[in-house]
C-alpha cells in the first residue's frame, strides 16, 4: 500500500499515454488523484518529455522530490515507432491538418526508402514544424500557424542514432527512430519525403522507450486511479 510520503519523497511513474490526450492532461490527472487520495494541498508532478496529442506511448512522470531529476531525464534519448504516408504533405506534418497531394511518383522498392533513411543518421540540422509548441514573441508557434501567420523557425542540431524502415505498402511505410532529445519526428518524416522527392507526412507515432524506461513497464491511463 503506497503512502503520501511515497509520492512526496519522489516517485517515477511510467504511463502509456493514449491518442487524443495531452501530456499536461496526464500530469494534471495524476496530481489530482494523489491530492484527493492522500488529502494533500499540493504536490509537484511533471513529465520528462512531451508527446503530441496525436501520439501515444511512454510518458515518464516524476512526483515530489523526483521532479528535481526532470532536467536530467529530459536529456535521455528516445525510441519511437510509427507510420508515414508518401505522396502527400500537410502543413502540420501530421494528421492535424488536411493532406495535400504532391502528384509525384512514389518509390517502388523498400530499399529506396531504407537508403534514404540512412542518410539522416548522425547529427543533422532540423527545422521544427510550424505547428509546434515553440514560443515566438510570447506565443506558441502553433497558435500563430493556426491564425495564418507564417513565422520562420530556426534549424537546430539533433542526433539520429538509427532510422529504419521496416515495411513498405505504398503509400504507407513503417519505421523506427532512435534519436536525441529535441527531435521532431514529424519534421524527420517531412524531410524524408523531400529526400525521396515525393513528399510524406506522419500518420502514426508511438514512443516505446525513454532512456532506460520502456513501454512494457508502463501502465494504461485508464488504470491510473486504481494503480495510484
Amino acid at each position: 500500500m503506497k503512502s503520501a510520503d511515497f509520492y512526496l519523497n519522489g516517485a517515477i511513474l511510467l504511463i502509456d499515454k493514449p491518442i487524443g490526450v495531452t501530456s499536461f492532461d496526464v500530469v494534471r490527472r495524476i496530481r489530482g488523484i494523489i491530492k484527493k487520495k492522500y488529502q494533500l494541498k499540493g504536490i509537484k508532478v511533471g513529465h520528462t518529455g512531451t508527446l503530441d496529442p496525436l501520439a501515444s506511448g511512454l510518458l515518464v512522470i516524476c512526483t515530489g522530490k523526483a521532479t528535481k531529476n526532470i532536467d536530467a531525464l529530459i536529456n535521455d534519448s528516445k525510441v519511437y515507432t510509427g507510420q508515414g504516408k508518401l505522396g502527400y504533405t500537410t502543413p502540420s506534418y501530421d494528421r492535424e491538418t488536411l493532406e495535400i497531394a504532391t502528384n509525384r511518383p512514389l518509390p517502388t522498392d523498400i530499399t529506396e526508402l531504407q537508403t534514404a533513411a540512412s542518410t539522416f543518421e548522425g547529427e543533422i540540422l532540423q527545422t521544427p514544424p510550424l505547428y509546434s509548441a515553440i514560443k515566438i514573441d510570447g506565443l506558441r508557434a502553433y497558435e500563430l500557424a493556426r491564425s495564418g501567420q507564417q513565422k520562420e523557425l530556426k534549424a537546430r542540431p539533433v542526433q539520429i542514432f538509427k532510422f529504419e524502415i521496416s515495411n513498405f505498402s505504398p503509400p504507407f511505410f513503417d519505421f523506427m527512430v532512435h534519436c536525441s532529445k529535441g527531435t521532431y519526428i514529424r519534421s524527420l518524416i517531412h524531410d524524408f519525403g523531400q529526400r525521396l522527392d515525393c513528399g510524406a507526412y506522419l500518420t502514426e507515432l508511438r514512443r516505446i522507450q525513454s532512456g532506460e524506461f520502456r513501454i512494457e513497464d508502463s501502465i494504461k491511463l485508464e488504470s491510473l486511479e486504481e494503480v495510484l
